[in-house]
């Protein structure tokens, strides 16, 4: 009770009104007076206070004066600092940019040229087996090596269309392998030849003499060597595991050619792919010679 009483009669005592009086030094007269009491100060000066306070907090947000407060200069100083610094080496690299042109042209005018010599590079071996083969382009190889080739048999006197009236009848063909034929001759399924099974390593035999004019490897037909022969007519075999001539090759008949195999990706086991082509037609095999 006495706290409560304390706590009133101090509150009363803020409330106490004085009088504050302006008076002149010489004569006394008043000039001005003021009631206060010292809640009223109180008040003033907390109001002049949060004011105050207000003022330099939107002094130091909107005006440079926020420079002086700890950090936040730093962070504003180092961005302006990277973009004054980017900026100094665009300027940087466009004068050495200049000034090269510059000299350059200088010595355009000038005649004052030097010329380097290119460095030495060592030659690089590059792995021809290595590299992926395009059909078009194996085709287009073929065929320069075919007409290589028939230059090649001219100047060697083997004449390719030797007896334009013979028959293919009364040409003596000689089979390339003997073994069980497991895919006949079907032009109506695409397949223009025979497939004939033998025992591995089973030399393939030329079935005519003629020059080699492809010996090589296909991404379809693996080890292919092509044979032309005199009357038009032209043999192909095809999936060897090894070829023994090379294009150009002059090969009587009956001597081996090839080894049996299962290179390339139309195959699913060891076998020979035969085929017969008379004046750029495909012929069924089998209609001259039994394997």
């Amino acid at each position: 009770m006495k706290n409560k009483e304390q706590k009133e009669g101090r509150f009363d005592k803020l409330k106490v009104p004085y009088r504050l009086e302006i008076l002149k030094e010489e004569t006394f007269e008043r000039v001005s007076s003021f009631s206060l009491s010292l809640l009223n100060i109180y008040t003033i000066i907390c109001t002049l206070f949060v004011i105050s306070a207000i003022i330099v907090i939107l002094a130091i947000f909107f005006t440079p004066l926020k420079r002086l407060v700890p950090g936040y200069a730093d962070v504003e100083s180092n961005r302006e600092f990277v973009e004054m610094r980017k900026r100094m080496i665009e300027i940087e690299e466009t004068l050495n940019a200049q000034e090269a042109y510059t000299d350059n042209f200088k010595k355009i005018l000038t005649g004052n040229v030097q010329y380097e010599e290119p460095a030495d590079i060592p030659e690089q071996e590059i792995d021809f087996n290595s590299v992926e083969r395009i059909k078009e382009d194996e085709l287009l190889r073929l065929e320069i090596e075919s007409e290589e080739t028939f230059e090649r048999a001219k100047n060697n006197k083997f004449e390719i269309n030797a007896s334009p009236s013979t028959s293919l009848e009364q040409i003596h063909f000689i089979p390339p392998l003997k073994g069980e034929v497991s895919a006949e001759f079907m032009a109506e399924e695409d397949h223009l030849g025979v497939d004939i099974i033998a025992p591995k390593n089973t030399a393939v035999k030329s079935c005519l003499s003629g020059f080699v004019i492809s010996s090589d490897w296909t991404m379809e037909t693996g080890n292919t060597i092509g044979i032309q022969h005199q009357n038009d007519i032209v043999s192909f075999y095809k999936h060897n595991s090894s070829l023994l001539k090379k294009v150009g090759d002059f090969v009587e008949a009956g001597e081996a050619v090839a080894i049996i195999g299962n290179t390339g990706a139309l195959t699913d086991g060891p076998h020979l792919h035969f085929e017969l082509w008379f004046k750029g037609k495909p012929i069924n095999p089998q209609d001259f010679m039994a394997f």
